[in-house]
């Protein structure tokens, strides 16, 4: 059983920067395909970046695309989202997930992960 727990959120001013983290247990973090989602009130949750087993594969959708950036260091078994130039618009609580061992790259929709934390809340004040 794979488990997955964010930390990172925070308060934050617009045009502010924060960097979530996704620590990873009972499997290698090497062994998944990972991704970030996030959801804001009364919305559905969205993909917000994709990242491959190396960390050489990344996918970003548009709305924080030249803003946010993922990574991951498979020794610390922790995948990262460097959130840059915050707007308002960013609040919601950001999640990480991962797909099952054998996926081959990240997908846009939620359903085709099968591990979720439980979340950590970014809210961006303007």
């Amino acid at each position: 059983q794979v488990q997955l727990v964010e930390s990172g959120g925070g308060l934050v001013q617009a045009g502010g920067s924060l960097r979530l983290s996704c620590a990873v247990s009972g499997r290698s973090s090497s062994d998944h395909v990972m991704a970030w989602f996030r959801q804001a009130p009364g919305k559905e949750r969205e993909f917000v970046a994709g990242i491959g087993w190396s960390g050489g594969n990344t996918g970003y959708a548009d709305p924080v695309k030249g803003r946010f950036t993922t990574s991951r260091d498979n020794a610390k078994n922790t995948v990262y989202l460097q959130m840059n130039s915050l707007k308002p618009e960013d609040t919601a609580v950001y999640y990480c997930a991962a797909r099952r061992t054998g996926a081959i790259d990240y997908s846009f929709l939620a359903a085709s992960y099968d591990y979720w934390g439980q979340g950590t809340q970014v809210t961006v004040s303007s």
